[in-house]
């Protein structure tokens, strides 16, 4: 203890040590910071989650038969089944997986479509494997995709995982927003093809219906009434030869409602051997319907095939009509590939003579482009949402609250000590802290040869670690301003011994503090938080026991008011109150 109160008095003895002590200390601050826009520590809302199941979303083009979207997902199932630590798979055709947690943002639940599926599939515990569920996904994706998606071409294949935190549409969300529906359905599809060139994003859909040719079939009246036959008679055979429909009822002593006898033609009836509209002639006339006289008229006869147009969903969002292009981000933070793709969404918009606008002001919003175009005038939105959003409204409520905090424990400390300079120096010694943080990041990212993002959770930590570090300022304070008061010590020598005796009950919480949190480092979600907890109290200790006390010399609030000093003893520390 005396060797560390030598060794801090000389540092307050001497300017040019005091100096560098300071000049160290904004060194490391700048460098650690700088460690996030260069992009060697990575910030993201939550990281990876491994866990014992994910899916797989299939969307074959539009207008697409059961049968093709069973072909690309058999083809998906006949992939995954050769990985061992696959367990089962379950297809879930023309609707989307039940009570899924990602699924409850995604839309499963609405799902019933002929060109949908989902694929359910469950791994082994992920405490008995190596492989993490993420990493499998990663090394998976690529390879279903460029083996299956050509089955049926424009299918979209979509590897999804169990979120981590607040499940959302995607990681990244472009909602194209605009009146004239025709400009952003082309909008849309510029913007999806900037996502796929842009790296690290993958899975890019337009979630939008495509519009196809189809055939209609229109009862004709005249014809029908002259056939002796009635337009009832005709849909339902119509309905019955395509889709199949409830032709009966069955009454049972176990249910309380009627069952439904439902009958459908065998699947191969309703295959048609090409897509043009003599094939769906040669379908009709294969259908007969008896009139009341007896005979037997084909259906063809009786109604009309016109080709005409499908009509896509309409979605809407604040009374505009709207496109939501998704992305997912492969092993990466949603951020850098976002605002990669932003910025060349500006320079191509621009070349094409939209006049491009970034949203004024600093919000959740900060990154939406407006586009106007020159030559009509509309106006276009493309607003950023998905994790992005969710990411930039946290770290905003988390900022509030550090913001908050800080203030909180200033007003405090200006009413216990009386003057505005102390209290500046705890709240100093406290947010340095986050050198510590973001070098342990580093530090776990080198560990854990994976990518170990600053996340929320890290955030909290260095929350709560503004408390533990202002303690260790305030005992030094304290103390030093005791010795000076009480025995009379010159100001360096109480700041040193007051260092020298309160490290040792300094680093025995910081011990208890990394003990504490060792168990949360290893957490996939809540690792942030232990090593924020470790590093940042390992820095918390360096800067409390050297910075500050070059701080409080220099401060006039710790001067004695009566200008000469007692006489003391220097090993005699012992206070009297």
């Amino acid at each position: 203890m005396k060797k560390f109160e030598n060794f801090v008095y000389a540092i307050l003895e001497s300017k040019s040590k005091k100096t560098l002590v300071i000049l160290l200390t904004l060194i490391a601050l700048a460098a650690s910071v700088m460690m996030l826009p260069t992009k060697i520590v990575k910030a993201k809302m939550l990281p990876g989650k491994s866990d014992n199941t994910f899916s797989v979303y299939v969307k074959t083009p539009t207008g697409s038969s059961i049968e093709q979207t069973k072909a690309v997902s058999q083809c998906i199932v006949d992939h995954l089944k050769k990985e061992p630590e696959i367990t089962d798979m379950e297809i879930y055709a023309g609707m989307g997986i039940p009570l899924d947690y990602a699924g409850l943002v995604k839309g499963s639940g609405m799902k019933n479509s002929e060109n949908l599926a989902e694929i359910a599939v469950n791994l082994t515990d992920k405490h008995e494997r190596d492989e993490t569920s993420y990493m499998m996904v990663h090394r998976l994706r690529p390879v279903v995709k460029k083996a299956c998606e050509p089955v049926i071409p424009g299918s979209v294949i979509q590897f999804v995982e169990q979120p981590a935190g607040p499940p959302t549409l995607a990681a990244i969300v472009v909602e194209v927003t605009g009146h004239n529906l025709k400009k952003i359905r082309e909008l849309s599809k510029e913007v999806a093809v900037i996502l796929k060139k842009t790296p690290k994003l993958v899975d890019v859909d337009i979630m939008a219906d495509e519009i196809y040719k189809k055939y209609e079939l229109i009862p004709d009246k005249e014809k029908i009434a002259r056939s002796g036959l009635s337009v009832d008679q005709v849909n339902k055979i119509i309905y019955l030869a395509f889709e199949g429909m409830a032709v009966a009822h069955k009454n049972s002593a176990n249910e309380p409602d009627q069952i439904q006898i439902f009958e459908v033609l065998d699947p191969r009836t309703k295959l048609f051997r090409t897509k043009d509209i003599e094939a769906l002639k040669s379908k009709l006339n294969e259908l007969n319907l008896m009139n009341r006289k007896g005979m037997m008229v084909p259906v063809s006869e009786v109604v009309q095939i016109k080709e005409v147009d499908s009509q896509p969903s309409i979605m809407q969002k604040d009374l505009h009509r709207m496109i939501n292009v998704t992305a997912e981000a492969d092993e990466e933070s949603q951020v850098y590939p976002l605002l990669e793709a932003r910025d060349r969404m500006i320079e191509y918009f621009k070349k094409r003579g939209y006049k491009v606008e970034k949203e004024p002001g600093m919000s959740t919003y900060m990154f939406d482009l407006h586009l106007t175009d020159p030559k009509t005038g509309e106006k276009i939105l493309l607003r950023w949402d998905g994790e992005m959003k969710v990411t930039l409204d946290t770290f905003r409520d988390l900022g509030g609250a550090f913001i908050g905090a800080l203030v909180l424990i200033f007003l405090l400390l200006v009413i216990y000590y009386k003057n505005y300079t102390l209290p500046t120096i705890t709240l100093i010694g406290s947010f340095l802290s986050i050198i510590g943080v973001i070098v342990g990041h580093w530090v776990a990212d080198l560990v854990t040869r994976d990518t170990f993002f600053l996340t929320a959770t890290s955030l909290i930590g260095f929350i709560a670690l503004m408390g533990i570090s202002s303690r260790n300022s305030l005992l030094l304070i304290d103390f030093a301003k005791a010795l000076m008061e009480a025995k009379g010590f010159p100001k360096r020598r109480a700041i040193a011994v007051a260092s020298a005796t309160r490290a040792k009950p300094i680093m025995l919480t910081a011990i208890a503090i990394i003990l504490g949190s060792a168990l949360l480092a290893s957490d996939p979600i809540f690792g942030g938080l232990g090593v924020a907890l470790i590093s940042g109290t390992v820095a918390a200790v360096f800067v409390s026991l050297i910075f500050v006390p070059v701080l409080l010399d220099n401060a006039k609030a710790m001067e004695r008011d009566d200008e000469n000093p007692i006489h003391h003893d220097p090993n005699d520390i012992s206070i009297t109150r």
